[in-house]
């Protein structure tokens, strides 16, 4: 099967099934309504992707008999008595920072280049977000 394309919304809904299957195999799958078009793909495969193509330079220091981490260029820093529970703090920071991202910060100028790590947020579970952080991306 080739890559599979759909050039209205309505045809696309008409064949959503196939369209969802083709994502689902790793296939080119897209919809044009009117002048832009669309890319369906499984969610795990551009998660996988941004985290590997994105390192999370993500700094876990200790710190008055605890843990903080930060992300240098990031409003967001979290601290813990321990190294887990800062990082899973880091990980609701994370979550935090990319739900006001979407609220508001998109369109900001030293905002709106995070759209690949709100996705990789978004995309991630907390385990996920864990790996990524402290560099354990497979």
């Amino acid at each position: 099967m080739t890559a599979i394309h759909f050039d209205s919304y309505k045809e696309a809904r008409a064949h959503l099934k196939v369209l969802l299957d083709a994502a689902e195999r790793g296939r080119v799958a897209t919809v044009r309504r009117e002048s832009a078009m669309t890319a369906f793909v499984d969610v795990e495969r551009p998660r996988h992707h941004l985290a590997v193509a994105t390192p999370s330079r993500a700094h876990v220091v200790p710190e008055a008999g605890g843990w903080s981490v930060f992300i240098p260029g990031l409003p967001v820093a979290t601290d813990g008595a321990t190294f887990d529970q800062a990082v899973a703090e880091m990980v609701e920071g994370l979550r935090e920072y990319a739900e006001d991202w979407q609220d508001h910060l998109l369109d900001a100028p030293n905002h709106r280049e995070n759209w690949g790590l709100v996705q990789l947020i978004s995309l991630s579970d907390d385990e996920q977000l864990r790996e990524w952080l402290v560099g354990e991306v497979r």
